[in-house]
């Protein structure tokens, strides 16, 4: 998804706790003529999430486009048998934080002249299966929050949408189908081009669940 981004000529702001990781996106966009900015950050951290507002305001000024691409899966148990740390860590991440993000760089993204937010969801959020509460759950509280902040921003120039990319091959889609071979599903590369769209100014629906 950075590179996407950055073939269309954004600065990129690469976000995740792992700074080797983010350093080895980092040389890829610049090898492809891009410019980028690390942020290592844990999203469990709170505090370091407000903070992250003002700090690019300082910098930059606006921001045109927040993705919010971070999520754990949980643990995948019958929903009594989910550990309090597992659920509570599951919903900071996939949905907390991104609450966060919103809080704090919504008047970056006010400042632009079309400011664009998109999540990713899942469809578990709306179809729940038994042993994935708490990823199903979280999922379909996040589809809340951004339908809430998209209302909440529907007089504005902010366009507020959730991406719902199907079975893709990531990391997180081998922890839940350890047996699925990755080859037959789609790559993270196709699923970009959707990020991408629902990211240009000509883009101007709002609070829409939009399948890769």
């Amino acid at each position: 998804m950075a590179l996407a981004f950055a073939r269309e000529g954004a600065h990129v702001l690469l976000l995740a706790r792992a700074r080797k990781a983010l350093e080895e996106v980092d040389d890829r966009v610049r090898a492809g003529g891009g410019k980028a900015t690390l942020i290592p950050l844990d999203l469990a951290e709170g505090k370091a999430i407000d903070a992250l507002g003002p700090s690019l305001y300082e910098r930059f000024g606006r921001l045109d486009v927040l993705v919010g691409n971070a999520a754990i899966l949980g643990r995948l148990s019958p929903l009594t048998h989910v550990p309090a740390e597992h659920w509570e860590r599951t919903f900071a991440i996939n949905v907390t934080a991104n609450w966060r993000l919103i809080r704090t760089l919504d008047p970056l993204l006010r400042r632009s002249d079309a400011g664009r937010v998109i999540f990713v969801t899942s469809g578990v959020a709306r179809a729940p299966r038994a042993y994935w509460a708490p990823y199903s759950v979280s999922k379909a509280a996040l589809e809340a929050l951004a339908k809430t902040y998209a209302n909440e921003t529907s007089d504005s120039t902010i366009k507020v949408n959730l991406v719902d990319p199907g079975a893709t091959a990531t990391r997180m889609r081998a922890e839940a189908y350890p047996g699925e071979d990755q080859n037959t599903l789609r790559t993270p590369e196709q699923v970009a081009e959707s990020f991408v769209a629902l990211a240009m100014p000509n883009w101007t629906e709002t609070g829409q669940i939009v399948e890769a």
